[in-house]
């Protein structure tokens, strides 16, 4: 099989490690992601005009990609970059809209692209626990549309989102696949208040606390009750896009921690010669490599799987992540020594970042269990079928 990237992916990666290799440096890089907004706004447009959000959307909706692997390829050079712009929020909030909404819905993922318009999906709630079906917060249909109540936290980006992809429950309980609805709200809206803060991987969050927030009845996204099926459809793009940028701050961190062990020398010699160390990075560079193969099936189940097909190339993807990435961080520090632990090496913001990817949609043990449950449940059905 043939992995190399068509021409086109190629010459946007290129175009992307570039632009970040030159206006993303780290000491520049911290002061946007540790500031007051947790990005750069200029930065963003700037991205926005290279054409790394347009790559996450196809052609019908104003962008120029859309598949598994232009979602690959834009996160990927993030992940090298350590990039904390609000793109992950785009690409969810964006394919969700392309899947399930109305026209004018659909029109907004042109600003989207265009880098004019921060968009942020608010699910997660206190205690959910990742699961998708754990909603709480209500939507109560009106004359004039529908009112919201609830709280979401972890909105990353969401104290600055103009534009919030928002989960409620419009029938049934928590843990009830039906009856769960999404709804495009305005950031502004009256009604909701937020909290924001910082990050200790960089970028902001938000805690988010909608008190009968008015809703025209064209906010809804798709189907009254049927939204678990499109948080599950967006999580996978998630999944993806964040195994992916994963692989790129591996890629790093194993560079720099390779480069150290050449150049760092104890008893006249670089410690790269001391073969304890050798097996240890040896060992290292075969789990970067199992999870860049993790990312090229999840890349393809995207766009040629169904499923619980679909869904267990994105769970191994992702739980893959966790797991390599924790070993990555901890290795690269521990074969650096003290000053893996120091601000000053960009070493300790990749670490940071890989543990901290772990935690969104999913942790490495909520992915195996769920590629277990979805194993079990094709070996149940008939001839194995997902």
């Amino acid at each position: 099989m043939n992995f190399v990237h068509t021409e086109d992916r190629r010459m946007l990666a290129d175009s992307l490690n570039r632009f970040i290799a030159a206006q993303y440096g780290m000491e520049r890089r911290n002061q946007f992601a540790y500031g007051d907004e947790g990005h750069s706004p200029a930065l963003y447009a700037q991205f926005a005009e290279l054409g790394a959000i347009g790559a996450l959307f196809p052609e019908a909706a104003g962008g120029f990609g859309g598949g598994g692997f232009d979602i690959s390829v834009v996160f990927e050079a993030l992940g090298g970059g350590l990039v904390a712009e609000p793109l992950l929020g785009a690409l969810v909030v964006g394919q969700a809209l392309i899947a399930a909404g109305t026209e004018a819905q659909k029109a907004r993922v042109q600003d989207i692209a265009a880098g004019g318009v921060v968009a942020a999906l608010a699910h997660d709630e206190p205690g959910s626990h990742y699961e998708l079906s754990n909603v709480s917060a209500t939507a109560t249909k009106t004359a004039q549309g529908w009112v919201l109540n609830g709280a979401k936290s972890v909105v990353a980006f969401g104290g600055k989102a103009d534009l919030l992809l928002v989960s409620t429950r419009t029938a049934g309980r928590p843990f009830d696949p039906a009856g769960i609805s999404l709804f495009l709200v305005d950031g502004s809206a009256v009604g909701i208040a937020k909290r924001s803060y910082s990050r200790i991987d960089g970028g902001r969050a938000a805690e988010l606390t909608f008190t009968d927030v008015q809703l025209g009845s064209e906010a809804l996204v798709g189907q009254e009750g049927e939204g678990y099926a499109l948080l599950e459809l967006v999580q996978g793009y998630a999944l993806l896009a964040l195994a992916a940028e994963a692989l790129g701050a591996m890629d790093v961190a194993k560079q720099s921690t390779l480069e150290y062990l050449q150049t760092r020398k104890q008893f006249g010699v670089a410690i790269g010669t001391f073969q304890a160390l050798q097996h240890r990075m040896a060992d290292l560079l075969l789990e970067v490599e199992q999870m860049r193969s993790a990312v090229i099936n999840a890349a393809d189940a995207i766009d040629n799987a169904r499923g619980g097909a679909r869904e267990r190339a994105l769970s191994a993807a992702k739980y893959t992540a966790g797991y390599v990435g924790a070993l990555v961080a901890e290795e690269s520090i521990q074969l650096h020594g003290g000053i893996g632990m120091t601000w000053e090496l960009p070493l300790s913001h990749y670490a940071k970042r890989l543990v901290l990817i772990d935690h969104q949609f999913g942790d490495e043990d909520h992915h195996l269990a769920r590629f277990i449950a979805l194993g079990a449940a094709s070996a149940d059905s008939p001839k194995g079928r997902p």
